[in-house]
């Protein structure tokens, strides 16, 4: 058996916010949309989901320990999206660097967690 993920959730502390940050990050409107939750699926099928913390009965704690990774297959990409995001004004943890595993930078969306565009070493 192979298992496959088909999507990360997010818990979040502002829905709104959160779902604006990634529609300008992604350049796509979530495909389902509720009061509590929303998803946004990628053209690879994977998909991004947010889900209002204060929603949840469990007491879910902090949010923003999460990473997302996206690859992408040129490195001049790497370096582009870098640049676009900050002028989107959005949080750059790390700037692009080498790293053992490829060339990569590290952002944050309004919860904290981090997305990470990374080319892989070949």
């Amino acid at each position: 058996m192979r298992l496959e993920p088909s999507a990360i959730v997010f818990y979040v502390g502002n829905l709104s916010q959160s779902r604006q940050f990634y529609q300008d990050l992604l350049g796509i409107p979530p495909e389902e949309s509720s009061p509590a939750f929303n998803m946004f699926r990628l053209s690879n099928g994977m998909g991004i989901g947010l889900k209002d913390k204060q929603s949840m009965q469990a007491n879910i704690g902090e949010s923003g320990g999460s990473e997302l990774a996206i690859t992408v297959d040129d490195i001049r990409l790497v370096d582009e999206l870098c640049s676009v995001w900050q002028q989107k004004g959005v949080s750059i943890a790390e700037l692009p660097a080498s790293l053992p595993f490829g060339y990569t930078f590290t952002a944050k969306d309004p919860d904290g967690n981090r997305i990470r565009v990374v080319c892989l070493k070949n």
